[in-house]
């Protein structure tokens, strides 16, 4: 199974959609929260250049910034 981490804030909807689709999917993953952890925001913005949740990790993929469904199975499946 690859490595998941997911920037997100507690009130963002579209981090809670990505959170859900994880855990109906029985997908680990880490969550960092970014509206509290300083030093984790700093590396997500440095990661993909904006400050914009969720920023979606999957190991050996380019960041996916939002979350669409679709884009996350595919990456899942490389």
């Amino acid at each position: 199974m690859k490595n998941i981490s997911i920037y997100s804030t507690p009130t963002c909807h579209f981090c809670n959609l990505a959170k859900d689709f994880f855990k109906e999917n029985n997908i680990s993953y880490t969550e960092y929260n970014v509206a509290t952890d300083l030093e984790k925001r700093k590396e997500m913005v440095e990661k993909t250049g904006q400050m914009g949740v969720p920023v979606i990790i999957i190991e050996g993929q380019d960041p996916i910034v939002g979350f669409s469904e679709q884009v996350v199975k595919a990456a899942l499946e490389k």
